[in-house]
């Protein structure tokens, strides 16, 4: 069994004349939801054995504040492909994944993410599933076990919604 968790992006400061998409940073409620995000990794006992990041600014500082969280090393790659990916193309990525990274942990955009967890799901905990299909907000995380042994096994409509949770359900 592997575990996917996708984790949007914290929220990113509003775009600006002249600055591309892919250079917004996060504004200060992301930089504090993203840091909440890290403490709640550890407390439910989802540190991830690997992380593939968006290389956009706001993904890399998302990873940053959690991974500071994390209280150890967790080995990241920094995937350009990640950024503005479509669900094939985010599979592709998390089909390379070594076999090791048990819990992997992607991080990236909408509408992606939202596309390829409602494309993966085939069966989900009841209140997963409805924070689900209300929205995935920035920050969002879902938790998704795939019943693999590898990463090049994964495939749609194979896993399991275990968690889908964010900073705005917390209070």
């Amino acid at each position: 069994m592997l575990t996917l968790m996708l984790l949007r992006h914290a929220k990113a400061e509003v775009g600006r004349p002249m600055l591309a998409d892919k250079d917004r940073s996060l504004a200060e409620r992301g930089r504090v939801d993203a840091a909440r995000m890290g403490e709640r990794l550890v407390r439910d006992g989802l540190v991830p054995y690997r992380v593939l990041c968006s290389t956009a600014r706001r993904t890399r500082e998302t990873w940053a504040l959690v991974s500071a969280e994390l209280g150890g090393d967790v080995a990241a790659d920094f995937e350009p492909a990640i950024y503005e990916a479509t669900t094939a193309r985010l599979l592709t990525v998390i089909r390379r994944a070594p076999v090791s990274a048990k819990r992997l942990l992607l991080i990236g955009h909408n509408p992606g993410l939202e596309d390829l967890t409602n494309d993966f799901v085939r069966e989900a905990e009841t209140g997963a599933a409805a924070r689900l299909a209300e929205k995935y907000p920035t920050c969002g995380l879902a938790v998704l076990e795939l019943p693999v042994t590898a990463w090049t096994q994964a495939t749609p409509r194979s896993a399991r919604l275990t968690h889908f949770t964010a900073p705005r359900y917390w209070g």
